[in-house]
């Protein structure tokens, strides 16, 4: 099951292999975000998935339809097939390409269970964005897409 939705960002390939590996944007700036991305890129070590800090690399988010505030708000991958996976279903995508959480990744699929786990994600994330954002942020945290 996908999360695409017209409401997506259109990913737009630069050259036709473009899609060869999953791209995963992730919020550098946040410390919670930052550990556990740091735990998948040890884990990555086959190199399967291509990694986009949001905070650091403004020109890739870009060139793939997708803004800060956007990406800072809900968890994004970019599949092989060049669909976006958000929130839960981001997360089984990530998982799907990584040693010890690949079976995770099928079991949550297979059972269906994702829009539930999603819902948990959404208020994780809007805490996430309240505590780090205080007003001060240019990232609302009141309106998740």
């Amino acid at each position: 099951m996908s999360n695409a939705s017209s409401r997506q960002p259109s990913a737009q390939a630069e050259r036709p292999g473009d899609f060869c590996k999953p791209v995963v944007f992730y919020d550098g700036a946040c410390p919670l975000c930052s550990r556990e991305i740091a735990h998948y890129r040890r884990l990555d070590v086959h190199q399967r998935l291509r990694w986009v800090d949001l905070t650091a690399d403004g020109e890739t988010l870009g060139r793939y339809g997708l803004n800060r505030i956007v990406a800072a708000r809900r968890f994004h991958v970019l599949d092989t097939r060049g669909r976006w996976q958000t929130g839960a279903w981001g997360f089984a995508e990530l998982w799907a390409n990584l040693p010890y959480y690949r079976h995770l990744a099928g079991v949550l699929r297979w059972s269906r269970a994702l829009p539930l786990l999603d819902r948990l994600y959404r208020s994780v994330t809007r805490w996430r964005l309240r505590r780090r954002c205080d007003d001060t942020c240019e990232v609302p945290a009141a309106r998740q897409t």
